[in-house]
């Protein structure tokens, strides 16, 4: 078969569907379908037998029933007053600190993505409080906004992340040690986030107007109390996973016990609250699961073309280096970042790329924390980056304006990603200790 022939068909294919407005996991099927019948001649019948075949094999995955169970947690957690609590625990340990407050940002941010799992919603749980009082005390408004911006990210870094369940579910990879790996990393994305923030204090005081309140012993101790919940949380689920107690999939579970324990502390908690947070969980669960489903069935239909395979030799046959193919992947991954969301992405992409790389001499689990860096790059990209449109919700600024604001953290994020490249033990190192 003609690989040039097989791969227009496919391309035309994915331009008319997503380009007519179809839905993302419709159009993914529309396509697989129609390159099977229309490439391969193949029977409508046995079109439907595989896609039947493929729909119920991955939604029986017991991996996959991690997804609805960390955004459930998320969704009771967004309705607390943990955002709050964040907030006033950061205060007085980054008081004295260049850029001050503005590393609550950051900090909530890294917090609070260790038990949420979405981007969208730590930076708006996060930013619903933060942004409020920096604004409100005089902060740098561009800065305030572009470390929100680049920081509300961590969701799909920092573990508990949806998108790494994605990714390992698709690239046959253990989830577990997917979490492990993007601990580092989105330590160090935060370090350089901080670390601009710091400079940028030391050059202009200004952009975080000075102190009045003195903080005493007491006030730590409160501090400490009003960060407790998420800690808790967060050996809740992580330790459970890293010492090998529970699966990713149990401690999802786990997970949620401890933030419907939480929310009863609150006095929050009611019929209404766990309508509203279970309507959502649904809404949103279905929308991954049933994306995660139909790329399935595309990378099925690709397998049956040998695309993957003829691209990978094509490209194999070019003779490119390890670190020519990587920044080609990312240039890649940037364009696409602009017009898809991160899901949409990897589900459609990773049939092809993840063999490329694993070719080029990349670890997938490295690979994994690569692609979601990449697709955080893409969050803080126009049009289609969502936390933008989060933040010019929060900050009623200009989807233009919010973009200049994360610009900063944008190539941040791209050295962040250098670092990852040049030096691979970032993401490796903590899996290969826990796991061997």
């Amino acid at each position: 078969m003609d690989a040039l022939y097989a791969g227009g068909v496919v391309t035309i294919l994915i331009c008319l569907f997503l380009g007519l407005g179809v839905w993302i996991f419709a159009g993914l099927f529309l396509v697989a379908a129609a390159s099977l019948v229309v490439v391969l001649g193949m029977d409508v019948d046995r079109v439907g037998t595989i896609a039947a075949s493929i729909s119920y094999r991955y939604a029986a995955s017991w991996e996959l029933a991690a997804v609805p169970m960390f955004i459930w947690m998320g969704e009771i957690i967004f309705r607390t007053n943990l955002s709050d609590r964040l907030f006033l625990g950061l205060v007085p340990f980054v008081d004295k600190i260049p850029g001050r407050l503005l590393h609550t940002n950051v900090l909530g941010c890294t917090l609070f993505a260790s038990v949420s799992g979405s981007s969208a919603a730590t930076t708006a749980t996060v930013g619903k409080i933060t942004m409020t009082e920096l604004m409100r005390r005089g902060y740098d408004r561009r800065l305030a906004i572009g470390s929100l911006a680049g920081a509300g990210s961590f969701g799909l870094l920092i573990p508990p992340s949806i998108v790494m369940i994605v990714y390992g579910i698709l690239a046959e990879v253990s989830v577990s040690r997917l979490f492990a790996a993007g601990v580092f990393p989105g330590l160090l994305m935060a370090a350089l986030f901080s670390g601009w923030i710091i400079v940028r204090g030391l050059f202009d005081p200004g952009i975080a107007p000075r102190g009045e309140q003195h903080f005493g012993p007491r006030d730590y101790l409160l501090a400490i109390g009003n960060l407790s919940p998420v800690f808790i949380l967060m050996a809740m689920v992580l330790g459970s996973i890293y010492t090998g107690i529970a699966t990713p999939s149990e401690a999802a579970a786990v997970g949620v016990l401890g933030a419907v324990i939480l929310a009863l502390t609150t006095g929050q908690v009611g019929l209404t609250f766990f309508q509203e947070t279970l309507l959502a969980t649904i809404r949103t669960s279905c929308m991954v699961c049933i994306i995660l489903v139909s790329a399935a069935f595309l990378s099925t239909a690709m397998g049956y073309l040998h695309l993957p395979q003829q691209i990978g030799n094509a490209i194999a046959a070019l003779d490119l280096g390890p670190y020519t193919m990587i920044l080609l992947l990312s240039v890649a991954y940037l364009i696409l970042g602009i017009f898809l969301d991160g899901v949409a992405i990897i589900v459609m992409s990773l049939p092809v790329t993840l063999p490329l790389a694993v070719g080029a001499g990349f670890d997938p689990v490295w690979f994994g924390v690569f692609l979601v860096l990449m697709v955080e790059i893409g969050l803080l990209t126009p049009p289609i980056g969502i936390n933008l449109f989060v933040l010019q919700g929060l900050t009623s600024q200009s989807l233009m304006e919010v973009s200049r604001s994360a610009l900063p953290f944008f190539f941040l994020m791209c050295l962040g990603t250098l670092l990852l490249v040049l030096f691979p033990d970032i993401a490796l190192w903590l899996p290969r200790f826990l796991y061997g």
